[in-house]
């Protein structure tokens, strides 16, 4: 199920893998910046190259403000053709999606609001949301910090139709309270910080409530408008949508449709690099929010629940902020904070250095927000250079030890291990040797071994990174990772977490187990997404994933119960742990059905064959608005054309779901059907379309 079923691969991770290899790391003598031997501008480019090279991203945009101004920005793109970047032209005036960034102006929003003592952070949020209530009785001990410092214990991401192309459909925001009403938490409110962009999406709501406004109406009004950025905007917002950078599709040369996020106070938000820069550089000084409340998202709020105790780490959560102990700053006793955002296809980093009134923002289409992250602060070392003022950049070694014999005791921690979209199997043999096997990708990632040493550690063989058995306050036994990973031109990604949590057996009857293993083998199609959602492009990143193995009692990182479920129950903070699902499945006449946290699939085997008829036929929403899926079957070669309704659209996949026709990204009428393939029609109930086969 972890790759079978496509659509539950759709969630926006940010994971450091136990089975990716990490970048060797040389410990070298204490040095100045790397940048320091180039101007602000030439590290400026060497870096924003870095992030483009290995994000592979289609345009980068950077900025970096000091001190009240823009003091370097400039944007590149992938000439056509060529595969080379070249400046682009208005890259100031281009603008982003910048994702998870848009928490910070949710948090600021939330903030400004207990300024003016119109809520509490200690409060709980059913005191400003009493509509709010879940299916588990902890939802009431929830308060406003815990959704900003992402400790709810919410289930984390109830994305359906948030994603869309060329659509600012709200519903996802607007029906967020009525899918939390079925959901449980999957930890007590407090427990630990785990990422959740539910939480989010729940302040939004928050700041709604109490301000009276309208989100985006008050984050203008309050924040856009006293900050003077004029380059931030919201899906229907009234803008140029032209000034969008492009998006793209694996390599295919025509650019995507509008990418809207509309979950806003969760990942929303548009702004060009110079906007994000100025928008980092106002929460420098006192003049969006007073220097108790910045202070307040500054501190270290991760340290509140379970946390390893080495917090050398690319999080280490504050309010809003990602990070407030980043490296190499932290290691200088200069505070940095730093957030990053993803949508499908865009991607933003911002850092923030208060102590000297500056901040970076780098923005792409394409690419990866942690190497966008990376860039803006090898952006501001070399600004800081220029002012003057030195920062160590040196690589920390890790502590230093000896192989060594093993306890045999530690062998009791071979077993099952899991974060919610990686699982692994954990030998360990008396000799002294864990052996990491990770299930979802048997066959393209090979095991990787580390042996013991005498600090209680177990290590590779080129010593660059190590892994130890934590057993934590709250029973829980954590496979904790610890590596320096480098790039050149983007500076150190120090990794400190718990990579995943042991998973306790789960004896099932045989033939429960082997109804999962056959609803794991079955490609399940998305049944209430809008015909604009992303979902249906995502499709075809997941139709390539290799086949996993399985936990025993286990689908995916959720503990089967019975035939008809599957609980979500890592008790995993970070990242790792984000974004769990319970899951229920059932029979229709045969069919096999499936629903997660709000969202409704279907078995393939369910979508009948495409019927021709004389060579018109038509199809048409029901009144329960699902789409409608079918097969190719016999009507491979012939070319279909479609008369579209005014509320719908469609999309056509070949046996390998790779789309090969839509309305919805090229205005397609006419597609010839592939072999093998599926074709979906959705719309809004009673939406009908007029199909005609040559």
């Amino acid at each position: 199920m972890q790759t079978r079923i496509r659509a539950l691969l759709l969630a926006l991770l940010l994971a450091f893998s136990l089975t990716a290899p990490a970048l060797a790391a040389e410990t070298t003598a204490a040095q100045p910046a790397e940048a320091a031997a180039k101007t602000p501008e030439e590290a400026a480019q060497i870096a924003a190259k870095g992030a483009m090279t290995y994000g592979t991203a289609n345009s980068i945009s950077w900025a970096v403000w000091e001190d009240g101004k823009i003091t370097i920005s400039g944007g590149a793109e992938m000439a056509k053709g060529s595969g080379e970047a070249a400046p682009a032209a208005n890259a100031a005036q281009t603008l982003y999606g910048i994702g998870s960034v848009s928490k910070i102006y949710t948090t600021v929003a939330v903030m400004q609001l207990a300024e003016k003592h119109k809520l509490s952070l200690d409060a709980p949020v059913t005191r400003y949301l009493p509509e709010f209530k879940m299916a588990d009785p902890r939802y009431k001990q929830i308060t406003v910090r815990m959704l900003l410092n992402h400790s709810s214990g919410l289930m984390g991401s109830t994305m359906g139709n948030a994603m869309l192309f060329d659509d600012p459909d709200p519903v996802a925001a607007d029906t967020l309270l009525e899918h939390l009403a079925a959901q449980r938490l999957k930890a007590a409110p407090g427990a630990y910080s785990v990422y959740c962009n539910d939480g989010f999406t729940l302040a939004e709501l928050v700041v709604e409530a109490v301000s009276g406004q309208d989100f985006m109406d008050y984050v203008k009004t309050s924040i856009l408008k006293p900050a003077g950025l004029s380059s931030t905007f919201a899906p229907g917002g009234s803008f140029d949508t032209s000034r969008l950078a492009k998006t793209y599709f694996g390599t295919d040369p025509r650019p995507l449709p509008q990418d809207c996020l509309n979950v806003v106070g969760a990942g929303g938000i548009y702004a060009s690099a110079t906007d994000l820069a100025a928008f980092g550089g106002a929460l420098t000084g006192t003049g969006l929010l007073r220097q108790s409340s910045l202070d307040a998202m500054a501190a270290p709020e991760y340290i509140r629940g379970v946390w390893p105790d080495d917090t050398l780490d690319a999080l280490s959560y504050g309010l809003g902020w990602d990070s407030v102990e980043w490296f190499p700053f932290s290691q200088n006793d200069i505070t940095a904070l730093v957030k990053g955002g993803d949508t499908l296809l865009y991607h933003a980093g911002l850092v923030v250095i208060p102590e000297y009134h500056m901040a970076a923002a780098v923005v792409t289409s394409g690419g990866v927000s942690t190497y966008n992250e990376l860039a803006a602060t090898e952006m501001l070392l070399a600004a800081l250079y220029a002012r003057g003022v030195e920062v160590d950049t040196a690589v920390p070694a890790l502590p230093g030890a000896q192989p060594a014999a093993m306890p045999a005791e530690l062998m009791k921690n071979s077993g099952y291990y899991a974060a919610t979209s990686a699982q692994y199997k954990v030998s360990v043999s008396a000799e002294g040797v864990l052996t990491m096997h990770y299930l979802n990708y048997p066959n393209t990632v090979p095991d990787q071994t580390f042996t013991y040493h005498d600090d209680g550690t177990f290590r590779d063989a080129a010593g660059a990174s190590l892994l130890k058995f934590v057993q934590e306050s709250n029973g829980q036994t954590y496979l904790y990772q610890k590596a320096f990973g480098q790039l050149p031109g983007l500076g150190t990604l120090p990794v400190s977490n718990y990579a995943a949590v042991k998973l306790p057996g789960n004896q099932i009857p045989a033939e429960v187990q082997d109804f999962w293993m056959g609803a794991a083998a079955t490609d399940i199609l998305p049944m209430d997404e809008k015909y604009s959602s992303q979902v249906y492009l995502a499709l075809s990143a997941a139709g390539a994933a290799e086949a996993a193995e399985t936990v025993p009692g286990y689908i995916g990182a959720a503990r089967i119960v019975d035939e008809t479920s599957a609980l979500y129950e890592l008790q995993l903070p970070g990242t790792g742990g984000r974004d769990g699902q319970d899951i229920a499945v059932w029979e229709d006449d045969g069919v096999l059905w499936l629903s997660a946290n709000g969202s409704l699939y279907m078995a393939e085997t369910g979508a009948p064959d495409l019927y021709t008829g004389g060579g018109t036929s038509y199809t048409t929403v029901q009144a329960d608005g699902y789409a409608r899926w079918y097969q190719v079957g016999g009507a491979a070669g012939k070319a279909m054309t479609v008369k579209l309704p005014e509320d719908g659209g469609f999309w056509v996949y070949d046996k390998d779901w790779q789309v090969t026709g839509s309305s919805v990204l090229w205005d397609d009428t006419t597609v010839t059907l592939p072999e093998g393939g599926f074709l979906v029609f959705a719309g809004a109930p009673g939406a009908r379309f007029h199909l005609s086969f040559q």
